[in-house]
């Protein structure tokens, strides 16, 4: 996956995640990290984190908001509580978070190099850089409230921070990848993320580097020369935009209809018996196999297929009930198949990883061609089996409160 740029509409969101959702979160953060690094290593997953459309497509598909600026918060601090007790397995720490936890990165970047040998200060220098370059050198108006930083144990990285704008309701997402950094301040950005908003000054754009010598040759001659400088540098390189809409509920012009039918043929051209034959996990059933469709893609995906991350929210829905309440019968299946195929991928039986790959596969043979009901009427179809699938949100919880097991076949 190649170094995206790009920016993105991240409308402001408050609350919190609740507690029966984070804990999934983290859980299938964890397995579906795990299954990229089994299949692509760990460079390929520091990539994707740090590709702006597919983190807001993990988001979604792990049931957050799926457009909303929380999803930054919610995937980085599910990623940090799933992956902590594998981190030196892995060879991969998430360090810092949101507020006070994002001061605590030089400390956990330290303790971090000391398990894995990386020079934790430098780390630590590299973390305060970033925020730096974020705050200072891109004066764009956003405040940083969040600094993610994922280090491998070979010292490369991704970084992953955020700033918002709350009189205007938005917020701006700044993505690092360490992979082909060559300088700090000379268009470092995998991405950014944000609604577009006035005139930026970025320091950091190539066209700014007469203006950064002028900084240092000029210091004491005066602001004229200098600010010349920068005018010139505010209009180079205009980046490509996403935009990711103000409306809450998830509209047809959000998703690419082709892509999801082309995932929900490939889950009815499997079939319940011949998935579960082939997965052996007892109660997978097709909602589980359209769930995994998605799954698969979001580990096996080219960049140019997380376009329109509102398909992913089909997974698991969404925990405010856009598109619909989350199925937690649904998403404790996926998490099992998941969590299955990566147990035995790692005692060498690749069967369960194969047929996943084969489900992505399908999907995207079959998506030319496919064809089925509109967006509004799947959604709508599952707003339906919500009690049926254990459906919740942060405002209700399922009244029927079923136990997994007693629901055979999803």
């Amino acid at each position: 996956m190649a170094r995206p740029s790009g920016s993105a509409v991240l409308p402001l969101h408050g609350g919190r995640v609740p507690q029966w959702l984070a804990g999934r979160m983290a859980r299938l953060g964890r397995v579906i990290s795990e299954a990229i690094l089994l299949e692509y290593g760990r460079d390929e997953l520091l990539r994707r984190l740090a590709h702006p459309f597919w983190f807001q497509s993990f988001g979604a598909v792990m049931g957050m908001d799926w457009h909303s600026s929380g999803i930054t918060t919610s995937v980085l601090g599910a990623l940090k509580r799933g992956l902590e007790p594998v981190a030196d397995e892995l060879g991969l720490y998430v360090c810092g978070g949101r507020g006070r936890a994002s001061r605590r990165t030089p400390d956990e970047l330290r303790a971090a190099g000391e398990k894995s040998g990386v020079d934790g200060d430098a780390m630590a220098r590299t973390s305060r850089l970033v925020a730096k370059v974020d705050s200072a050198a891109i004066q764009d108006g956003f405040a940083l409230y969040l600094h993610g930083f994922i280090l491998a144990a070979d010292g490369r990285w991704t970084v992953v921070q955020q700033g918002m704008r709350p009189d205007d309701h938005i917020a701006r997402r700044y993505h690092w990848l360490s992979e082909g950094l060559e300088s700090f301040i000379d268009e470092p950005h995998a991405a950014v993320d944000g609604r577009p908003h006035g005139s930026i000054l970025n320091m950091t754009d190539r066209g700014a580097a007469a203006s950064r010598a002028a900084q240092l040759e000029l210091i004491g001659g005066g602001p004229d020369p200098l600010l010349a400088e920068i005018a010139r540098a505010r209009g180079a390189h205009p980046a490509p935009q996403l935009a990711m809409p103000g409306h809450h509920q998830v509209a047809a012009s959000d998703v690419s209809l082709r892509r999801l039918h082309g995932a929900l043929a490939a889950a009815a051209e499997v079939g319940p018996t011949r998935y579960e034959d082939l997965l052996l996990v007892p109660g997978v059933g097709a909602r589980t196999v359209e769930a995994l469709a998605l799954v698969a893609e979001v580990v096996h995906g080219a960049p140019s297929r997380f376009r329109d991350p509102a398909r992913f929210a089909y997974a698991h829905g969404g925990k405010d009930g856009t598109p619909f309440p989350v199925p937690l019968a649904v998403y404790d299946r996926t998490i099992a198949v998941m969590s299955d195929a990566v147990g035995k991928a790692r005692l060498g039986n690749d069967d369960r990883m194969a047929a996943l790959r084969e489900l992505d596969r399908q999907a995207r043979a079959l998506e030319a061609g496919a064809s089925g009901p509109s967006i509004e009427e799947l959604f709508d179809r599952e707003r339906r089996r919500s009690g049926e699938l254990g459906g919740r949100t942060v405002q209700r919880a399922n009244p029927i409160r079923a136990p997994q097991l007693r629901l055979p076949g999803l």
